[in-house]
Parts: structure tokens; sequence; C-alpha cells
């Protein structure tokens, strides 16, 4: 096995030896077991899922959030000429229909999606049949409640991995503290002796921090990029506008530099990536939208001009630097200021208590079996739509609800070939039954549209069928099918019996979220003031012991300059400004409680802020730079309340 492995590690991907780690991992998946690996970035974590999928039979199914990871593996194993293809938003009808018969017919070796394609009923029926010899799981992380980056859909991986029969599971992640790596065992069932833990320390990292203010925040990056030797650069931020403002900046001052960002146009991050890995002295002005499965292994210089949210983005973000070996600089301009914003989107997040009392009621209002939207309930409750997913997780997971497979309300269709030549390609009850379900489609101009739910109750048949009937006709290119409308099923197991008991359990939840989230930014601060060796620091924060001093960072450097940090500046509060919000408020319904006056000026949107247009107000984020606790206390005491939390 062992001569079998290397060879195929030559042949295919043209190395000659493993990479720490890696071949521990797949031994164990070709033994038919799951594993975990918890590799730094860079430590080759893809080929952990790259290499078997070429020596199992049947498809490896990888699920990744990341379409820029998606797509720049995919080129590269096209290149190695290994079958792999992607499911994403991008596809069209016929690029998806394609895709899917490819792996039904195992000529693909690797398929990747979203977790989020999971929730899509024609995809759940379209795996149903599939072999899935491997199910990887990429940014595994995600899948703790408690970890830096939770995403509700990931809970239920384990879940989906069973409905599709996979026969082995590979977690996989760059960052995880021991309670994370823990949540993630018990979670993929992973034996103690299938966990691969690789150190994240980088001996090629040079680890810096530079206090600055407010003021000279620009002028010191400026400086910086100025005195060292042009190199690929990554330059994080937290904002959008930011990016594109200080690329703007950065580029007025001689330098080759442009701004990406989740708020672009596809095409145009697309082409920001491919200049990227081209150049060799290019600046990426970046949100933590960037670099996630960028694979340059030349990048010279990753700079903090803002706060990283938490240790662990800052680990992930660092460690695309320097993955060739060769020295690279990492350093995080700390400015305090930044704090208001970080702290801003965990407190956003937060829903007042009087908006989860509405959801748990709306959905205990219900009857046994029912279906919604989150975005209805997100407008509804006034609570964003991922906090809404994350809330009725929370009631599957207390065993109050139980989730069913989500359906698209409409589907439509254009037929591509007329209904008597598709008819002609049956026969019998099947023919019967094909021409009974074209009939209860209504013409508009050029698509039919169809109610699935009335088409089965004529036909007296499951949904499931009429839903495979459709999709057989256009993989077989006689129609272009879409789906629009994703509904949510539920089913009650069994009603609390106090509601506003559950709705106060389920804000507190959210409350120790939030905290969790501020804390992680004080662990961020603290690793910048660490008076020892900071890279030891963050070892020790992902379970790693380091008894020496590193020798390359600025605590062992010896950069006096470093230390104290700048204080965080809090500016007085513009009393004509206050003044002008509180007549607004008057006037402004969706104004009314303290905790959506607070996020108003402290510029944090919500539902009903965007509703009301009020996120487009000239006095939208007028109190930005003060501490949003401090807004809300001022405003419930002026209410004559006491503060409360969220």
């Amino acid at each position: 096995m062992t001569d079998e492995l290397h060879q195929t590690l030559q042949t295919h991907f043209g190395f000659d030896q493993f990479l720490p780690g890696q071949q521990t991992v797949i031994e164990r998946l070709l033994a038919g077991k799951s594993a975990a690996a918890v590799f730094p970035t860079g430590g080759g974590k893809s080929l952990c899922y790259q290499l078997p999928a070429l020596l199992l039979p049947g498809v490896t199914l990888v699920v990744s959030p990341l379409i820029a990871l998606m797509k720049d593996q995919i080129d590269a194993l096209a290149r190695r000429g290994i079958a792999a293809a992607r499911l994403d938003s991008t596809l069209s009808a016929d690029e998806y229909a394609e895709t899917i018969r490819r792996a039904r017919s195992e000529s693909l070796r690797l398929l990747y999606v979203a977790p989020e394609r999971f929730q899509n009923e024609r995809f759940r029926q379209a795996i149903a049949n599939m072999r899935v010899a491997l199910f990887a799981v990429d940014e595994a992380h995600c899948i703790s409640e408690w970890g830096h980056n939770f995403r509700p859909d990931y809970l239920k991986l384990v879940e989906f991995a069973g409905q599709c029969r996979a026969e082995r599971l590979l977690a996989l992640t760059a960052t995880a503290t021991p309670q994370v790596l823990a949540d993630i065992c018990q979670a993929f069932k992973i034996e103690p002796d299938c966990v691969v833990r690789n150190s994240s320390y980088r001996p090629n990292l040079t680890l810096l921090t530079t206090p600055v203010d407010a003021a000279h925040h620009e002028s010191r990056l400026i400086e910086r990029l100025r005195e060292r030797p042009r190199g690929p650069t990554i330059v994080y931020v937290t904002l959008q506008r930011t990016a594109e403002e200080l690329a703007g900046r950065i580029a007025a001052e001689g330098f080759s530099a442009r701004a990406y960002h989740a708020g672009m146009e596809d095409d145009q991050r697309s082409a920001v990536q491919e200049w990227f890995m081209s150049s060799a002295g290019g600046i990426v002005v970046a949100t933590i939208a960037f670099g996630m499965g960028i694979d340059k292994a030349d990048i010279r210089y990753v700079y903090h001009y803002n706060l990283p949210k938490s240790l662990e983005n800052y680990s992930q973000e660092i460690g695309r630097a320097g993955r060739d070996g060769e020295p690279a600089v990492c350093e995080m301009l700390l400015c305090l200021d930044d704090l208001n914003q970080l702290e801003n989107f965990a407190y956003g997040d937060t829903p007042p208590p009087a908006a989860v009392k509405r959801l748990v009621e709306e959905i205990f209002g219900q009857g046994p079996d029912f279906d919604v939207t989150f975005y209805e309930l997100s407008g509804l409750c006034d609570i964003r739509p991922l906090v809404v997913r994350t809330l009725m997780t929370y009631l599957e997971l207390d065993g109050l609800l139980s989730g069913g497979t989500p359906f698209y309300s409409t589907y439509r269709f254009q037929p591509l070939r007329p209904s008597a030549e598709i008819l002609a390609e049956f026969e019998g009850e099947r023919r019967q039954f094909l021409e009974q379900l074209l009939k209860q489609a209504k013409k508009a101009r050029t698509w039919f549209n169809i109610d699935l739910d009335a088409a089965a109750k004529v036909l007296a048949a499951p949904r499931d069928r009429v839903v495979k009937a459709l999709d057989y006709l256009a993989e077989r290119g006689w129609l272009k099918l879409e789906a629009a409308g994703m509904r949510h099923r539920y089913r009650r197991l069994r009603s609390p019996p106090d509601l506003s008991a559950l709705a106060e359990s389920l804000h507190a939840r959210c409350v120790k979220r939030e905290q969790q989230e501020i804390s992680r930014l004080k662990q961020v601060v603290d690793l910048a003031r660490q008076a020892g060796c900071q890279v030891a620091s963050l070892c020790r924060h992902f379970g790693e012991t380091r008894t020496v001093r590193c020798g390359h960072c600025t605590r062992c450097l010896g950069d006096a300059s470093a230390a104290p940090a700048v204080r965080r500046l809090v500016p007085p509060v513009d009393e004509a400004t206050f003044a002008k919000a509180q007549a607004v408020r008057r006037e402004t319904p969706a104004l009314a409680t303290s905790v959506a006056m607070a996020r108003w000026l402290c510029g944090i949107t919500s539902p009903a802020l965007t509703k009301a247009k009020l996120s487009s107000h000239a006095l939208f984020g007028a109190l930005a730079e003060q501490p949003y606790s401090q807004v809300l206390a001022r405003l419930e005491n002026e209410a004559g309340k006491p503060p409360s939390p969220g």
C-alpha cells in the first residue's frame, strides 16, 4: 500500500514525499475509517482527500464554503488530468445537469459543493443513487457551536453524510482549539487514533505588532510598504469601503494595488485573484473574503490594517504568507479604535428579547407540520437571517423541532422539444404519468409554471417522484428547469410548557455567543500586548506547548516601541447630532426601542431598519465611533430603564 501511495503521489501530483501527517490521514481513510486533519494553512490538507479519491471506488464529495477554493482546486486537478467539478450558484442549468450526470456515472473523481447545497431538494435527490466513497468537510471547525466561525448548516452535515451512505468521513481545518477539535471528533465519530494534528508553528514567519493611532494609521502602512522590498502582499481590513478607499490610496502612492471583497461581482473578484496569482509585487487590500484557498506560495507580506476578529482568523490569515518556506513578514497595526466596528458586528447579531419571543410565538403557533422561509421570519421578527437559522437549529438540537427536506415553492420549465416528442420516448405508466404531469403546467410567455404540491395531489404521487421526473427531463436536455422560493419543513416534536421561558433561554444563548465574540477580540489585543514570546502564546491557544522563545516575534526581537499599545480613544458624543437623532426617533416607529435606536446610531443594520430605509439615512452610523454598549446604556437610562444585554 505504501508503494502504491507514493507512486500515486508522484504520478498524479508530482511530489516525491508526503508532507507531515498526510500519509497517516490517507492510510486511515483507505482502511475504511473516518479521520480528522488539523493542518496549518499551507500544510497540505487538500491532498488528504484528492489522493484517496483516485484510489477509492465511487465519488469523493468535498464540502467547502469557498467558491474560490473550489475553482482553484478544480483547475489545478484538471491540469493533472484528474476529473473534478463543482456545483454552485454560478452554473447554468445545462452545466448543473451535466455535472450531476458525470457524478452519477462516476466519471468524476471529486465533486465540490457548498454546505448549503444539501438544503436543495433537487441535489439531495440527485446524490441519492451515487456511491459516495469519501465525504470530506473543509473548514470543519464551523461545526462547533462555540468555535470562531459557527455555521448552522455544518451541524447537519453528518446527517446528510448518513443519508447519502458515505462510506467514510474526513474533517479538515487549519484552526481548532482543543474544545473545538473535541466537538469535531464527537460529531463525526472520529476515533482518537484517527486524529492528526500538526503544529501551527512557522519558523519562517516574522510576527510583528506595531501600535498606531487613527491619525497615523494609513501613513504607517504606506511607510512600511516603502521601506521593505516589494513582494506579493495582502492587507486585511474589516470593511468593504475601507478596502476600496485604502487600495486607491496605496495605488496613488505608486504601488500596484487592488481591492477585493464580497460586495464585488464574481467576475471582478476572479480578475483580481488571477492578477494577484501572476503578480510578483501586487498588493491586495481585502476583507477576510480573500485568501482562503488561494494557492500562492510566495506571499511575502501580510498586514493587518484592522484587527483580526479572533486568534483563529489571525492564524489563518498569517498562514498565507511564506508558504514556499522563504522568510515572510506578518505585521499587525494595532489601532484600538478598530474595536468599535468589530464589537458592533457581534452586537448586531444579538436580537433583542422581544424579537426572540416573537419568533418563538410564531413557530409554536403553527400546526404540527409546517414550512417557513428564513427571510420571512427575519423580516417579521427583525432578526438577521443567519441568526434565525441558528435559532431554528437550537430548537432542533433541543428536541423541540425536527427539520425535514427543504423544498422550492415554485418550479418552472422551458421545453426544448415538443411535448409529443418527449412523451414518445416513454411507454405505459411512465408515459401516462408524464403526460398528466405536463398538463399541470401553466404557460406564461416562454416558461411553464408548475405547482409541485398541487401536481402531486392530482397525480396521487409523492412529491419526490414529481421532482425526479422533471429532473430527468432536464438531465436529458429536453427542457430547462428552474426552482425558486426555498422553504424549510419542520415537524413539532413537543411543545414547550412556557414560551416565555424558552425565549429567554434562546436569548441567553445569543448573548453568550456575543460575549464569546467580544472575548475573542480581547484575546487578539492580549496577544498584541503579550510581554513574552507572542508565537509561544499563539501556540498555547491551539493546545500546543513551546518551551523556547521563537526569536522572530516583536517581543523576542526586543522592539521596545511596540509596547504599550496606543490606548483606545472614545470621542465625546456630539450632543447636537444626538438631539437630531432623538427627533427622528419620535417620528419613526422602527426606532421605538432603545436597541433599535442604538443599532441605528452605531451603524448596525437590521431587517427592520433596512425595510424602513433607515440604513441610508444621513444619521445612520452617526455614533459609530462610540462603543455600542455605552450608546445603549445612555438611551435606556434616559428612558428610565436599567441597561439590558443585547
